[in-house]
């Protein structure tokens, strides 16, 4: 059984409409040995596919998106979600994201300075669910004319559409764990196999 895994079943906690909680070793305090897990897998998984960025979006992405770049020895790039005022619309690369556990809409944005043509990007999330995130962010980088080299995921909600759309979109999605169901009423999780 993997380190996150492990750390899922021990510490995370189940909120009704199948919500896990997992942010107390992976997306507001951060474990090193969890990062250090994650950094590992997804370079062994896509170590071939010749990558010059890492792509998450702000902000629970940001901690596995740059171990994963310093893996690879590559810029990690994040879409932000609200405007700077040093950049100008028509200077960044956008996309609408909904957020799930928000129930929000955030247009996020790249600047073209920072992706091109010539880049094969891997993007990195914490969590995919509906896939509204990486399709963002697969938008942004087909936008640039650049490659999407893969999705990695720490955890995948593999009952909810993401993966199914973003595998129709041709993609290839790697999670670390994958869940087919949480039970909010008895408090369990079951995983799926494989990645």
């Amino acid at each position: 059984m993997s380190y996150l895994k492990e750390r899922i079943l021990e510490e995370g906690v189940i909120y009704p409409g199948n919500v896990l909680k997992i942010d107390s070793f992976l997306n507001h305090q951060i474990d090193p040995g969890v990062m250090k897990e994650i950094e590992k897998e997804f370079y062994d998984h896509f170590s071939d596919r010749r990558i010059t960025k890492i792509m998450t979006v702000e902000a629970s992405g940001i901690a596995p998106a740059i171990m994963v770049a310093a893996h690879f020895d590559v810029p990690m790039l994040f879409a932000k979600k609200k405007k700077p005022s040093t950049l100008k619309a028509e200077e960044a690369y956008t996309a609408e994201v909904y957020s799930y556990t928000k129930q929000t809409t955030s247009t996020v944005m790249v600047p073209k300075d920072y992706l091109n043509k010539e880049d094969a990007v891997l993007i990195i999330d914490d969590f995919l669910a509906n896939g509204e995130a990486s399709m963002g962010l697969v938008q942004i980088v087909r936008d640039a004319g650049a490659k999407v080299a893969g999705i990695g995921i720490c955890v995948e909600k593999s009952f909810q559409p993401g993966r199914e759309r973003l595998e129709k979109e041709g993609l290839d999605v790697y999670s670390i764990v994958r869940i087919e169901s949480i039970d909010s009423k008895n408090q369990e999780i079951k995983f799926k196999e494989g990645h």
